[in-house]
Formats: C-alpha cells, sequence, structure tokens
C-alpha cells in the first residue's frame, strides 16, 4: 500500500519512574529515560512500515543532530525519507514527555512549523494511494492549507485520514471541520469528540460526524475503540490487556493498525481489533516507537483477541 505521511518531525524525550509528580520549584528524579523518534506523524508513519505497508514520510527538520536522529529512525523502521527536507536555517523541534501517574508533554515546535500544504504537489500526490496527516494544532505552516490539500488528495482519487491530535494553544474551533470534510478516516479521542460536538456522549458523537464520506474513530483509551459501520450501528472493540511501561505515541501506533487493515479492505471490527492491538503493544515499551509490532506480532496477537471470553 502507497501510504504518504505528511507532518511533523522531532524527537521525544521520555522521563519515567520519577520519584514524585513534578512541582513549581522542586527537583524530583527520573530513574528511567530514553531518546526516541517522536511526533505523532512519524510514529504513525513508523509504526505502518513496521507492519509491512510502502510508507513514506514528507515533512521538515533542521539539518541538526537532532533532524539527523529522526530520519535515521525513520529509514530504520523502514520508512521512505526521500521527501523529508532537512534546512541548515532551521532547529528540529523536541518533545519531553513526563511519565508519572499520568503523562505530560512540554514541545518546542521549531522546524514542524515551517511545513506548508504547497509543499505536497500534485505530482507527489499522485504516487500514493493514501495520505494520512496528524498533529494539526502544532503545524501552525501547515494548519491553514490542509483543507485544500486534502480537497486535491481525494480529487486525484487517494482516500485520506487525519488526526487533529491535542490542541496545546486551547484554539478549537469550527475551522476544523473544513478537514473533515475530505477525510476518509477520522481518529479522535473523547476530548476532541466533545470539543467538535459538544457532547460528551460517545453515541451522539459518533452519529454526528460520521457521514457518507467520513468514517469516524473514536478512541477510548483503556476501555478500546468505537466506530459506526456501514449500516450504523455502533461498533466496539474492547482493549487488550498489557503490562503499561508508557502510553507515549498509543494513539498513533492505534492510527496505524487501524488503517493497516482498513487499507486492506477489512471488516470495520478488525480494522479496530488491529488498532487496538498496535496501540497496546506500543505501551509496553519507553517512548512511541521502540515496542510496535510487526505484522507476525500483530496476528500472533490478533488470534489471541479474537480467542478472548
Amino acid at each position: 500500500m502507497r501510504v504518504l505521511v505528511v507532518g511533523e518531525l522531532n524527537p521525544d524525550l521520555v522521563l519515567a519512574a520519577l520519584t514524585s509528580v513534578p512541582e513549581p520549584g522542586r527537583e524530583v528524579v527520573a530513574r528511567e529515560f530514553a531518546f526516541r523518534l517522536g511526533s505523532s506523524s512519524a510514529i504513525c508513519a513508523s509504526g505502518l512500515a513496521k507492519l509491512g505497508n510502502d510508507v513514506a514520510f514528507l515533512g521538515t527538520a533542521g539539518d541538526d543532530a537532532f533532524g539527523r536522529f529522526c530520519v535515521q529512525q525513520l529509514t530504520a523502521a523502514g520508512v521512505d525519507v526521500s521527501l523529508v527536507r532537512t534546512d541548515p536555517s532551521l532547529q528540529t523541534g523536541l518533545t519531553v514527555s513526563i511519565t508519572a501517574r499520568d503523562r505530560a508533554l512540554v514541545t518546542h515546535p521549531g522546524a514542524m512549523e515551517d511545513l506548508r500544504a504547497d509543499d505536497v504537489t500534485d505530482s507527489v500526490l499522485a504516487r500514493f494511494r493514501h495520505l494520512h496527516v496528524s498533529a494539526y494544532f502544532l503545524q501552525r505552516g501547515l494548519k491553514p492549507g490542509l483543507p485544500s490539500l486534502f480537497r486535491r488528495a481525494r480529487a486525484l482519487g487517494l482516500t485520506t485520514s487525519f488526526d487533529p491530535g491535542h490542541d496545546p494553544y486551547d484554539e478549537w474551533g469550527d475551522e476544523i471541520r473544513d478537514v473533515f470534510r475530505d477525510t476518509s478516516v477520522l481518529f479522535l479521542n473523547e476530548i476532541e469528540m466533545e470539543l467538535t460536538t459538544g457532547s460528551g456522549d460517545i453515541e451522539q458523537g459518533l452519529g454526528q460526524l460520521t457521514t457518507e464520506s467520513t468514517l469516524v474513530v473514536v478512541k477510548l483509551g483503556a476501555r478500546g475503540a468505537a466506530a459506526v459501520d456501514a449500516s450504523g450501528v455502533i461498533e466496539r472493540v474492547p482493549a487488550m490487556e498489557v503490562d503499561v511501561v508508557d502510553t507515549t505515541g498509543a494513539g498513533d501506533s492505534f492510527n496505524a493498525g487501524f488503517l493497516h487493515g482498513w487499507l486492506r479492505d477489512s471488516r470495520l471490527a478488525e480494522a479496530l481489533r488491529c488498532g487496538v492491538v498496535c496501540g497496546s503493544l506500543s505501551t509496553r515499551g519507553l517512548g512511541g516507537c521502540g515496542a510496535q509490532p510487526d505484522s507476525i506480532q500483530l496476528q500472533e496477537h490478533l488470534g489471541r483477541f479474537e480467542t478472548r471470553p
């Protein structure tokens, strides 16, 4: 499957096993840390490639140690990085992920704000079957042109998927629906669905956002995931039990697993199970990519998933 992932590129510095939750004016100790490939888009691209998909990444990074690290990690995962632009005038961004009782993120955007929708030309789009974009609010340069990019992709025959992600600027508004109109698969969590629909009711939110051209998938964390099938019935898949080490990037690995199934025309329930398995397994290690499964591991765990009572 020729998949193009367009998005931000940065490493994650993950701090875990904290002696206590950080508070202003105090210092705490992290007993574990990891330096990993970060960014929602890159984690999804890595997950798709590890599952055996033909994936290319288009983004911008600084020509610095962080940028080179990200490109190397994508390459090692099997992602085509020929469309990544490195610019010596830019500084690659960084996310610090602090894992204590919950997870807190601090991001310096850096070069991720330099990417523009016009950087994704029609000649590039025409080489792919599917386009995926994540982290809408962090990509200030891409954001204004994203509705046009999705329209161009759909006009060229591509399917599209979109995960807006968390809004660190508290600017969530109705303009995001301009992207939804040309989105084939829309990934949201419960908070994002409530921000969009004004309702915390999952069934009501799915009913409001799902259309003939847009499949909405809501990620429910420890309660699994849900979506509405073609007949209007809500399909729910429960979570998979794993020993969780770090939830960084779990939603992006879910996206990769779901798209892996959906692009192969799997039944909705099967695609949801693929997403849940990939998202769950990714939490077994520090960072978003280190514990992502390959296709063999996915099939093994799907088999166990199917036989659960």
